[in-house]
């Protein structure tokens, strides 16, 4: 639908007034916002019913949005009140969103253009955790102009809240079937929103060089008519995101049900999904990763997924990365094992990145992760070894059963001078290869290194944790970028909790970077710069303190600036519009503020969100050069 960029400039867009506030505006139905005082429920009652009734008959009221923004509001913070769904809520939405659509000279009168948008927020409002209101919703007839806002009859924000709200009716056994009657066109279009949305968002907003060619009611909706072009951006990002997430929200329901599989998995698809991820914008989402794994509980998902070597590479870069979402790369590279149909094809990649985390202890809330992973490398490793032709495969497998099994039950007898003995042992060789790594001798302390890993007993987990990372740092010098990740990565398994060895992170953080893997590369320096702050936080004894010690590591800094730029969520969409690069005006340029946020919203540190100063940087010549 092709939009007006003008708008009125008549009622700023807000929320509902107070009812306690002096306000009236009145139309041929009375002012909705004094019948909402009525203190007879009876009368209230019947002229909300009303007015719900004969609002869509409303030509001329310019305050017509500002009812629609109260309303939503009353939805998003009473979503289980029964007054306005049993008095025709849902019935006036629908009649709102069709002729919103149909009718597009009452679209461009006043404020109408903001009135699908908020029409289909209320509706997924109070549909998102009442089954109850779903089924009302779909009986009021809902669905049919919520599918053409999807099918983009207006824009991608009305896209945004359309499939929003049929995700919650889709999620309800009770509705499903209702929503399931359209599922072909509902999961095509779900798809292509979800493969192209980012792109859509750029092209039609965030990459618009004019600002003035903005359609202002966006604007508008994005910063509820306050703020600039910073605020603009952020929120169009954190929409975009959102728009793809309720996107893989809405297929999950239909995967989970083993619906349109021959859809959703298409080779195509399945490579493009397994590189969505939520952003930093949207980081409470697992992205693509969430809907894989429900593929991988289906044994046609399973055949899919293994015949993709993309999909299969991407899960072992999250299965070795600190994503929160780590734990479900994992869980399908298990799934994938786990199916004798699938087991050898990716038996050769997946062995190759999971051998590294097999002493994982917790992870995502499970335990023993690291004892499931060993369990179903080797599952059939003794009994059908012939099958097993590569030969790097069979070192791997021989590597887990030597370290996992052999050599456990030869320590477990072990008594503790034996044990001391080794230990001291392992010290001396240890500082040999600290001091060979000093004199430049790199291949040297490598090798002490692995000397001192084959001594030191299995126990010695913190030992253990510091030789493999040692070992890790010799080989990023030497340019070995994937033996670098294998060693930082069976450091931090062994860490206590999980991914918290300062010095791992940020050489793992370097040797991602060295392979072009950004993601993985801004993660592991998130988690080092949260481990700073930590280290400084322990050793401050007030909150006043700890803003004058906080510090994040200049090196640290440089590179998360580099990757939060090529992470950026709109990096391919402004690659595929042959932006001129080096032209920046519109990207996230705050990387201070943008990392402190997102420690903030994972809950890093506590009280973190007290402090007002930005970190300090500890400036090149401060880095201490103690690395080792």
């Amino acid at each position: 639908m092709n939009i007006s960029l003008k708008k009125k400039e008549k009622v700023p867009i807000t929320t509902m007034p107070s009812l306690d506030e002096k306000c009236c505006y009145n139309n041929s139905l009375g002012c909705f916002f004094c019948i909402m005082k009525e203190t007879n429920s009876s009368i209230r009652s019947n002229e909300i019913k009303n007015y719900f009734k004969k609002m869509h008959l409303i030509d001329e009221d310019q305050e017509l949005v500002l009812v629609l923004s109260g309303l939503w509001t009353m939805a998003m913070s009473q979503p289980n009140d029964k007054e306005l769904p049993s008095l025709g809520i849902f019935e006036c939405m629908s009649s709102l969103i069709n002729k919103g659509i149909n009718q597009k000279s009452w679209l461009q009168k006043n404020q109408n253009i903001y009135i699908p948008y908020y029409a289909s927020h209320i509706i997924g409002s109070y549909t998102m955790n009442n089954v109850e209101f779903a089924i009302k919703a779909l009986d009021c007839g809902v669905l049919v102009p919520l599918l053409d806002l999807l099918r983009g009859k207006m824009t991608w924000v009305e896209q945004r809240v359309a499939i929003r709200a049929i995700g919650h009716l889709a999620s309800y056994e009770k509705t499903f079937k209702s929503v399931a009657i359209y599922e072909e066109e509902i999961v095509k279009l779900a798809m292509n929103l979800a493969s192209t949305c980012l792109e859509v968002v750029y092209k039609e907003f965030v990459g618009v060089k004019d600002l003035n060619m903005r359609l202002k009611y966006h604007c508008d909706l994005l910063t509820r008519g306050v703020g600039g072009l910073e605020m603009e951006n952020s929120k169009a990002e954190e929409w975009a995101s959102q728009l793809q997430c309720w996107s893989l929200h809405l297929l999950n329901c239909f995967a989970i049900k083993e619906r349109c599989l021959n859809l959703i998995c298409e080779q195509i698809f399945l490579k493009e999904l397994s590189e969505m991820w939520g952003g930093l914008a949207n980081d409470s989402s697992p992205g693509g990763v969430g809907l894989i794994r429900v593929l991988c509980y289906n044994k046609d998902g399973r055949r899919c997924i293994a015949e993709s070597k993309d999909v299969i590479k991407n899960l072992c870069n999250l299965s070795r990365s600190s994503d929160d979402w780590q734990y479900m790369g994992i869980d399908c590279l298990l799934l994938l094992l786990a199916d004798s149909g699938t087991r050898y094809k990716v038996l050769q990649v997946a062995s190759m990145c999971l051998v590294d985390l097999i002493e994982l202890r917790t992870l995502g809330g499970r335990s023993n992760v690291g004892n499931t992973i060993t369990r179903t490398l080797l599952a059939d490793f003794k009994q059908r070894k012939v099958k097993i032709k590569n030969i790097g495969v069979q070192q791997v497998l021989e590597e887990i059963w030597g370290l996992k099994v052999d050599r456990k039950k030869r320590e477990q007898n072990m008594s503790d001078e034996k044990l001391e003995e080794k230990r001291v042992m392992v010290s001396l060789m240890k500082q040999e290869g600290n001091n060979s790594f000093w004199l430049g001798k790199i291949e040297e302390a490598m090798m002490k290194y692995s000397e001192a890993l084959e001594l030191c007993p299995l126990r010695f987990r913190k030992e253990r944790i510091v030789l493999y990372s040692n070992r890790a740092q010799c080989k990023l010098l030497l340019g070995e970028a994937n033996d670098a990740i294998s060693d930082t990565t069976k450091a931090l398994s062994l860490s206590s909790p999980t991914n918290s060895h300062a010095k791992s992170l940020w050489r793992r953080s370097q040797a991602y970077d060295m392979k072009g893997l950004a993601k993985e590369s801004l993660m592991d320096c998130i988690m080092f710069v949260n481990c700073c702050f930590k280290m400084d936080y322990s050793s401050s004894s007030s909150s006043s303190s700890m803003k004058k010690s906080m510090r994040i590591p200049y090196h640290a800094v440089r590179m998360i600036n580099k990757q939060m730029e090529s992470t950026w969520l709109f990096k391919n969409a402004q690659l595929k519009t042959f932006v001129d690069l080096s032209e920046k005006t519109n990207q996230p340029h705050d990387v201070m503020r943008a990392t402190r946020i997102l420690l903030q919203k994972k809950g890093f540190i506590e009280g973190l969100s007290s402090i007002s100063e930005e970190p300090q940087l500890i400036e090149k010549g401060e880095i201490s050069r103690k690395n080792l």
